[in-house]
């Protein structure tokens, strides 16, 4: 690794540790020409991901679009930022784990949808209502009708 201060090419790491839940390695360097310190992250890199839309065109899965529909679906309800950066994390690692390179958009809205189900109901039907493009209070009354059916499902 370069010293960003003196670009000398022999850098030495001082301390390295876990970073990021286990998912980064956090190493803190000094370089023996100028005395510098800095700290470099590693991290495995993963194949990107191609969200294939309904309409055909592909595009990149984008991580932040994700959250950020989920937030939105989320406001004023108990849900915390925590939750959400769990569940896009879990959906994420299930996507890589597959090891397929596409996903169509509605394989990730049902796992999304599913998740967001068991986690909060109102978010559920905010989210579906998007998702599904509601066009009227019918599609409402379904949705409602499916939350219904898993309670009874779970209760009984």
């Amino acid at each position: 690794m370069k010293c960003s201060q003196c670009g000398c090419d022999d850098t030495k790491v001082i301390e390295s540790r876990d970073a990021s839940e286990g998912q980064a390695i956090r190493r803190r360097r000094s370089c023996p020409d100028c005395g510098y310190r800095f700290t470099t992250y590693e991290r495995v890199e993963r194949p990107q991901l191609i969200v294939i839309k309904n309409d055909g065109n592909r595009e990149l899965f984008n991580r932040e679009k994700l959250l950020a529909g989920l937030y939105r679906a989320c406001e004023k309800t108990p849900v915390t930022n925590l939750q959400l950066e769990a569940l896009v994390a879990d959906i994420e690692q299930n996507l890589y784990s597959c090891g397929e390179p596409e996903v169509a958009t509605t394989r990730l809205g049902e796992m999304i949808m599913e998740r967001l189900a068991i986690m909060n109901e109102v978010a559920y039907v905010r989210f579906a209502s998007v998702y599904r493009r509601f066009t009227d209070i019918a599609g409402f009354e379904r949705a409602l009708s499916q939350i219904r059916e898993r309670k009874t499902a779970t209760t009984s």
